[in-house]
């Protein structure tokens, strides 16, 4: 390694000394985000954005072919709204921002700025539902929110952030439950397909549900640190809503009855969440499905005659079928460059040098495993192909062992502290049900139940945390 790209390496914290500081040079560093004179919130730089666009287009697809159609309703929010459903409006109190004037003039009633958009997706649905044949109305915004959260962290927990929020009205409860974990499925696609980070799916438990639902399910993952992150979200509300906002329909008999209702969303966490899954002392990976770059072309010796019309020459040619880019900049060392699009983890790079060119071949390098690889310069889009399936299928299970070693198993309460302690991640046990224990096990190890998985297993017969008779089963871990 020269010296020059010995120095650009140092520029990122050790991932296993101080991971949140890590992370924030990664997003810093890797060109995906800024912060702003607006305290909590951030700008998402090109880079960053392409990165959501493309989940984005991933996701908008999948719900398209569900039957999802798109909407997008008002920022501003009346309090009254907010009011109807009291156990909702509970639940997010602390987090919203108001607007009390417009102009100069002092607003007869408070606007909420949207933290989410429950109440008023209900309040149309009252005025949009008439009959059952007007049944079932399955739709989603792509849009942004506002939360006043105290601590922030950039794509994680911003104030300000991009999300989807499917809001659906169904005649039975049969049909809104089907929904529900139909989203639930999407999302994990969107994880293991898209992402490369296996999910575990389970329902929450009443502590940590979303207020105003009746269940509430989740894709739950893990980060390189072993912390928890929650990546999507699909609620059950069943007549929650639509009693308060009295949304009724005529059924198929004449007789007018509450319809039932679901919501569901992921966010630009996402973003955050491969960040800390792939990333490494190099900067950040990504998987080849979602990143902006699919492969860089590196020009060596990009003065020589012929050197750069090559390079140009296959850019040409292979952007046809990938997200491409050709680093024809001058002031910079090719070993700076190939630091730069590690840093901004592009998935392959290809280096072609004069003598490359004499020999009619490249050389591709991996950038989850550093390997090199000698194509045939007429061979390379059939190789490219293989290597960027490879790589997706790689990451995903380097992500998969992650999770395995940092999965444990508990029976009491002590065996549970030495565990999250010694081997931070998920910790498998038995539980009673009563929130009580819930309480006292976050108090004492700082870990939050994750899910009730839907894969369901037998650790005893024994509550981790009481000892009494248990036939839970659930999972646990300290959370971003």
């Amino acid at each position: 390694m020269s010296k020059n790209e010995e120095n650009f390496v140092k520029e990122i914290t050790n991932i296993e000394e101080n991971f949140a500081k890590w992370y924030t040079d990664i997003v810093i560093k890797a060109d995906l985000a800024d912060y702003t004179d607006t305290k909590g919130c951030i700008a998402i730089k090109p880079y960053g954005y392409a990165i959501w666009e493309n989940i984005q287009k991933y996701t908008d697809e999948k719900f398209k072919a569900s039957g999802v159609k798109n909407i997008y309703l008002p920022v501003l929010i009346p309090e009254s709204l907010l009011n109807k459903e009291k156990e909702h409006v509970e639940g997010f109190a602390p987090e919203v921002a108001w607007v009390t004037i417009g102009g100069q003039d002092e607003l007869e009633e408070k606007l909420c700025i949207r933290p989410t958009s429950e109440t008023m997706f209900s309040n149309l649905y009252s005025k949009w539902v008439k009959s059952w044949r007007d049944l079932p109305m399955v739709y989603n915004q792509w849009c942004n929110v506002l939360r006043w959260e105290k601590e922030t962290r950039p794509f994680l927990r911003s104030r300000e952030f991009l999300w989807q929020e499917g809001h659906t009205i169904h005649a039975t409860a049969e049909e809104a439950e089907e929904r529900t974990q139909k989203m639930l499925n999407i999302y994990a696609e969107v994880l293991e397909e898209l992402l490369a980070i296996p999910v575990i799916k389970g329902k929450k438990t009443d502590k940590e549900k979303f207020a105003g639902a009746v269940d509430t399910y989740t894709v739950e993952t893990l980060m390189h640190d072993g912390r928890a992150l929650q990546a999507g979200t699909s609620h059950y509300f069943g007549q929650n809503f639509t009693k308060p906002f009295n949304i009724v329909f005529q059924n198929k008999e004449g007789k007018e009855e509450y319809a039932y209702q679901t919501s569901w969303g992921i966010s630009t966490r996402l973003i955050g969440a491969t960040i800390m899954a792939h990333g490494d002392n190099r900067g950040l990976k990504l998987p080849p499905r979602v990143a902006p770059i699919q492969a860089v072309i590196v020009p060596i010796a990009i003065k020589k005659e012929g050197v750069l019309d090559k390079a140009q020459e296959l850019y040409q040619k292979l952007n046809k079928k990938y997200r491409m880019e050709c680093d024809t900049r001058e002031n910079y060392t090719p070993g700076y460059k190939f630091n730069d699009w590690e840093m901004r983890g592009v998935p392959v790079r290809i280096e072609l040098g004069p003598r490359d060119i004499e020999n009619g071949e490249c050389v591709l390098v991996r950038r989850d495993t550093s390997e090199k690889i000698v194509v045939k310069l007429d061979e390379l889009e059939e190789k490219l192909d293989t290597l960027l399936e490879n790589i997706q299928k790689n990451m995903f299970e380097e992500c998969k062992t992650n999770m395995e070693k940092r999965t444990s198993t508990a029976h009491n309460l002590d065996e549970f502290v030495e565990k999250i302690n010694s081997n931070q991640g998920l910790i498998k046990t038995m539980w009673c049900g009563s929130e009580e224990c819930e309480d006292k096990i976050k108090e004492l190890t700082g870990a939050h139940s994750r899910c009730l998985p839907f894969e369901k297993e037998v650790i005893d017969d024994k509550c981790v945390c009481c000892g009494k008779p248990a036939d839970k089963f659930i999972i646990w871990g300290r959370q971003y």
